[in-house]
């Protein structure tokens, strides 16, 4: 195509000149414009592009004037590398923390973006994250949510972190049950529950649910009908705006051409409690199995009999294939006389009701007796004095756990606690009184025991005394010689020797008392006589004996 120019001045071969010059101006115009297109399609295909891990961050609920952090993944999918220059929060309680910008990443690679949440009040906040760059599809965004809570966030709990249904037969199905519980400060409310894969779903939880502080939810039900033979695990994922937003509840079960069907079985066939006192109580522990290949749930525990519970058993209660159950069961009898009851199981096992026979006696309440009052009498002060004492049970064996003294003079030997004493029988125990001062003293023995009559109680009495002062009196005949001035005392502590004289001047009389004795010793006296010119006689024999009795 050529353009020429026509005016009425320039002459004809002008014109063919202006002519050709604009052909050639075209063509360069041509060449330049699509030097440009080539351009652009070559810097189009050496762009860079962003894409983030998710679309949203849900943070759950965050307690005020607390943070809580999570992170999204930027991704660069071009092909050239892409700068981001701003990461910007239309919502100032979500805040970027990391990476530093600007950053640069290269394609294929990613970086960290981490945000947190600090709610300046209680309720819900949302927001929006931008995150701006030379990316071809700049800017990009996620959708931030959060809610603020007053004292410490809700918590979602359940009973049992994972459900194992054991081997299930194709074309049936089992189930199990569950229950999820608020363990945190605040309200949270569920608005998810989903069984991932095939064969396993979810019943009897209705969505939305808020559950309050420490409450509970109503038991609802994981079923597991495989449709293949084989292992299977999978998970149920509860989603809520709990402190923890994501529950997960792992799921496993077997699926089976032919499984053989569930069987009950107690370890103990029958329970028998012997005898127990009338107004105590016997626990004897039971186990149930399932020894079948099928799982089977326990649906009531039944108990008969006078005197007979049990505890340990809630039902609903599902046994897979090889599990057990433990329980208590209790015998309290009501009377002295034999009893007898069962316990009745039924679930959907093969056998439907398994009963356990159960029996005990109940024996009369046992009575302690105890001696009769002890009277110690007098007992020196400084010395002690020993009264035997019995502890005899009638009607059945009694158990002494511990005897309390109200009086420290008094004290137990010769049996130690707890003991058990049978019917019939009796023990035998030493009371000691040890008086600390002069007079009369009392106390009582109480003896703490399972029996009718505890505390059996023992009186005691004694009375402190004096310590006896001794003396010796001596006497002896006159001397006959002439002149006797007077007479001295000799005591010895052995009949051998060595005697010393006692008396400080000469004895005028023929009597002495000696007031320096200590009980419980043994001395010997002799005596001599001496005249008016101090003249000494030999000293009487044999020596005389003094027993001095102990305290």
């Amino acid at each position: 195509m050529k353009q020429c120019l026509q005016t009425s001045r320039t002459p004809g071969w002008m014109a063919k000149e202006v002519c050709v010059l604009s052909a050639v101006l075209m063509s360069l115009l041509s060449l330049t414009a699509c030097q440009g297109i080539s351009a652009a399609a070559k810097q189009e295909t050496q762009s860079g592009d962003l894409s983030m891990s998710g679309s949203t961050l849900e943070f759950g609920s965050v307690t005020v004037g607390t943070s809580k952090t999570l992170t999204a993944v930027v991704t660069n999918t071009g092909t050239a590398s892409v700068t981001i220059s701003s990461a910007l929060s239309s919502n100032s309680q979500f805040s970027v923390n990391q990476p530093t910008l600007p950053v640069t990443v290269a394609a294929g690679q990613n970086v960290t973006v981490s945000i947190s949440f600090t709610p300046s009040a209680t309720g819900s906040s949302t927001g929006t994250l931008t995150i701006s760059s030379d990316a071809s599809n700049s800017p990009v965004t996620v959708s931030l949510s959060g809610n603020g809570v007053s004292g410490s966030p809700g918590t979602l709990t359940a009973t049992t972190t994972s459900l194992s249904f054991g081997n299930v037969q194709v074309g049936l199905s089992q189930s199990l049950s569950e229950t999820l519980t608020n363990s945190g400060g605040s309200s949270l409310t569920i608005t998810q529950a989903t069984a991932t894969g095939t064969g396993f779903s979810v019943s009897g939880l209705s969505l939305p649910l808020t559950l309050a502080p420490g409450q509970s939810s109503s038991s609802f039900t994981v079923a597991f009908a495989p449709q293949a033979t084989g292992a299977v695990s999978r998970s149920l994922v509860i989603a809520s705006n709990a402190s923890n937003p994501s529950l997960n509840i792992a799921l496993s079960g077997t699926g089976e051409t032919v499984v053989t069907p569930a069987v009950l079985a107690p370890t103990q066939s029958g329970l028998s409690f012997g005898n127990v006192q009338d107004g105590n109580n016997k626990s004897l522990s039971e186990t149930v199995t399932n020894t079948g290949g099928a799982s089977a749930t326990i649906s009531q525990d039944t108990v008969t009999g006078a005197g007979f519970s049990l505890s340990g058993l809630t039902s609903p209660v599902t046994l897979t294939s090889g599990q057990s159950v433990t329980f208590n069961v209790v015998f309290a009898p009501q009377s002295a006389a034999s009893a007898s009851g069962n316990l009745a199981i039924a679930s959907n096992a093969s056998n439907p009701t398994l009963n356990i026979p159960l029996s005990g006696t109940g024996t009369p309440d046992g009575q302690l007796g105890v001696s009769p009052s002890l009277a110690f009498g007098s007992v020196v002060v400084g010395t002690s004095a020993n009264l035997p004492a019995t502890l005899s049970a009638t009607g059945a064996s009694v158990t002494i756990s511990s005897v309390d003294l109200s009086s420290s003079e008094f004290t137990l030997s010769g049996i130690s606690f707890p003991v058990t004493v049978a019917a019939g029988s009796s023990l035998p125990f030493t009371v000691t009184f040890a008086p600390q001062a002069t007079g009369g003293a009392s106390g009582m023995a109480s003896f703490v025991s399972n029996a009718a009559n505890s505390p059996a109680q023992l009186s005691l009495a004694g009375t402190g005394a004096a310590a006896p002062v001794h003396t010796v009196a001596l006497s002896w005949t006159a001397s006959v010689s002439p002149n006797i001035s007077g007479y001295n005392i000799y005591r010895a502590p052995a009949v051998s020797g060595p005697f010393s004289q006692i008396n400080g001047s000469l004895i005028a009389g023929t009597s002495y008392t000696d007031n320096s004795v200590v009980d419980g010793q043994t001395y010997y006296y002799e005596a001599s006589a001496v005249n008016s010119d101090s003249v000494e006689s030999a000293k009487s024999t044999p020596p005389k004996q003094a027993i001095i009795p102990a305290p």
